[in-house]
């Protein structure tokens, strides 16, 4: 099971994030804010309403929604 990221490690994230967006760095914001795993709840209204290959192909981190739906979650 992947581990889980603490909330003080998405905020180190984030903190790193902004000081990125705020340098003009947007790309790098949003490549660094993609590493923060996306709650499983908002990870299973994604695939619902715009699909797997959609959600897959943006490179979100997903480890939160696996080890709450389960490993193969995303096929079934």
């Amino acid at each position: 099971m992947p581990e889980t990221m603490t909330i003080d490690e998405k905020l180190a994230i984030s903190n790193k994030a902004c000081a990125l967006y705020n340098a003009g760095d947007k790309e790098g914001y949003s490549r660094l804010t993609r590493t923060i795993p996306m709650p499983p709840y908002l990870a299973k209204i994604f695939k619902e309403k715009v699909g797997v290959e959609p959600l897959l192909k943006a490179g979100y981190n997903l480890s939160e929604a696996e080890a709450e739906f389960g490993h193969n979650w995303l096929n079934t």
